[in-house]
């Protein structure tokens, strides 16, 4: 590898979805726990209690007409043109999601052909060089895709690749579960370059780890917890939320540091961290045991963006959509400049967790 060869961001997009969902309009659902029993409280109070936790007040749905490729797409077309860029001149793009092309009237998994192929086809790319590949890893999957392509770029296997986060959520959410509130549709892209410098810029450092021995069941596709539903065709997506909070307290924090001991920057260094937006209570408790790793008990203001209030948890499409906003001056009291340090760091299906160090 060219040590002088840095992986840099150079164009973002991101598409959010058109149909704003608020938690209000849950109040006809029917919630059932995973015993099959309806839940006692009613659905205002537990509307309120998912609020006190989550933080969040609303998310955006895909309308009917939109698949996972369409929106990735989308995103896509915003990147390459944020990047100024020939999209014929991309050598890699990888679209990370976890269900595929899930129709609303069908909710079988199609990833045949691949999503980021049906990209590259929307794109109208002729280029036969231009490899174009899918990446399953759970929400952590946008992450994990720029990692792979900072591996290619300093290899100097590639100069310019596409990578998009994008997952339907909606569609293979269980509406009797109360879990279905936290999940939302959209997409977001970045185009990496090669570059070179003679001081460090853009990728710096990650670190990866896979815990599926012991934590492999976290999340799951299973039935609708409404015992009255039949359909075995139909499986939901379903999560141990208890002991995911848990675990992510415990292991993210460590994984952030590990990333950041790699290439000797502090964490009183970094002037943003961009975490999944997950749950917006356990972004919170991450950050501040992540600062108690360093000894400090005060976390800064203004250091954690944050988008799970207004746009749910999407998935895979989180971080990049929030990086997109943000540098796009969208996030208000958020802004990111020349040379300073961030991190990124996921957790999510596996179980996977993954960080990064990023200097602008």
């Amino acid at each position: 590898m060219n040590n002088n060869i840095y992986s840099v961001i150079t164009g973002t997009g991101s598409y959010i979805p058109t149909k704003c969902v608020r938690n209000d309009d849950f109040l006809s659902n029917e919630f059932y726990g995973a015993d099959g029993k309806k839940l006692e409280k009613t659905n205002r109070e537990i509307i309120d209690k998912f609020l006190e936790i989550t933080a969040i007040t609303e998310r955006r749905y895909v309308t009917d007409d939109l698949l996972t490729s369409d929106i990735a797409y989308f995103s896509a077309v915003n990147a390459i043109e944020d990047a100024n860029i020939d999209k014929e001149e991309l050598d890699y793009i990888i679209v990370a999601h976890n269900f595929g092309d899930v129709k609303k009237d069908n909710k079988y998994l199609d990833i045949v052909p691949s999503l980021a192929a049906r990209v590259k086809y929307k794109l109208k790319i002729k280029n036969p060089n231009t490899v174009a590949y899918d990446l399953p890893f759970g929400c952590p999957g946008w992450l994990q895709a720029v990692i792979q392509a900072d591996y290619y770029l300093k290899s100097g296997d590639a100069h310019k690749i596409l990578v998009i986060g994008a997952d339907i959520l909606s569609r293979v959410s269980d509406p009797h579960d109360r879990d279905s509130m936290l999940y939302a549709d959209g997409a977001g892209a970045v185009i990496l370059e090669a570059k070179k410098s003679d001081t460090p810029i853009g990728i710096l450092a990650h670190k990866t780890r896979s815990d599926t021995l012991l934590y492999s069941n976290m999340l799951y596709m299973g039935k609708s917890y409404n015992p009255d539903i039949k359909d075995n065709n139909n499986f939901f997506l379903k999560m141990n939320g208890r002991k995911l909070y848990q675990y992510a307290l415990e292991k993210v924090p460590q994984a952030i540091k590990d990333s950041l001991d790699k290439c000797n920057i502090n964490l009183s260094e970094i002037k943003k961290i961009f975490i999944h937006q997950a749950n917006g209570k356990m972004d919170e408790a991450i950050v501040k045991r992540l600062y108690k790793l360093y000894d400090i008990l005060k976390v800064p203001e203004n250091i954690m963006p944050m988008s799970i209030a207004l746009l749910g948890n999407s998935s895979v499409a989180t971080i990049p959509t929030l990086l997109d906003l943000i540098l796009k001056n969208k996030i208000k009291g958020h802004k990111i400049i020349k040379d300073d340090i961030i991190v990124f760091a996921s957790v999510g299906a596996g179980m996977n967790i993954n960080a990064m160090v990023y200097k602008m």
